[in-house]
């Protein structure tokens, strides 16, 4: 048995909102439960609901600039730059500039649409 897996067919997560996500592990990609580990772009204008996930997320940006508003508080991240948010925190993510962001995304445990408690 091998003691590694090199991921070289992400799950491309379908959206309807020009963002792009490219799932290398977890749920969707390799069924594991434990850590979600994502690539994405972000298209400038770009943004979620408010959500309040069972998971804490870790961002690392790439490329570009991203917006959060966590709780009642605006940061915004630039390339080079990380963040982590705990999980059961309100947050917003969005790309409201004119540019792309190019991030990796990080859940512990893993991302689940069925977690994450986005609001309408």
């Amino acid at each position: 048995m091998k003691q590694y897996l090199i991921q070289n067919n992400p799950f491309i997560v379908p959206t309807t909102d020009g963002k792009r996500i490219e799932e290398h592990h977890g749920l969707a990609a390799t069924n594991n439960p434990e850590i979600s580990i994502a690539h994405m772009v972000a298209p400038p204008k770009w943004a979620e609901p408010f959500q309040t996930p069972e998971f804490e997320e870790y961002t690392y940006i790439i490329r570009g600039k991203k917006q959060f508003i966590i709780e009642d508080e605006t940061i915004i991240l630039e390339a080079g730059q990380s963040i982590k948010i705990e999980r059961n925190t309100r947050v917003q993510y969005s790309n409201p500039f004119d540019e792309e962001c190019e991030y990796i995304a990080i859940c512990k445990p893993a991302f689940d649409f069925t977690k994450v408690h986005r609001e309408e």
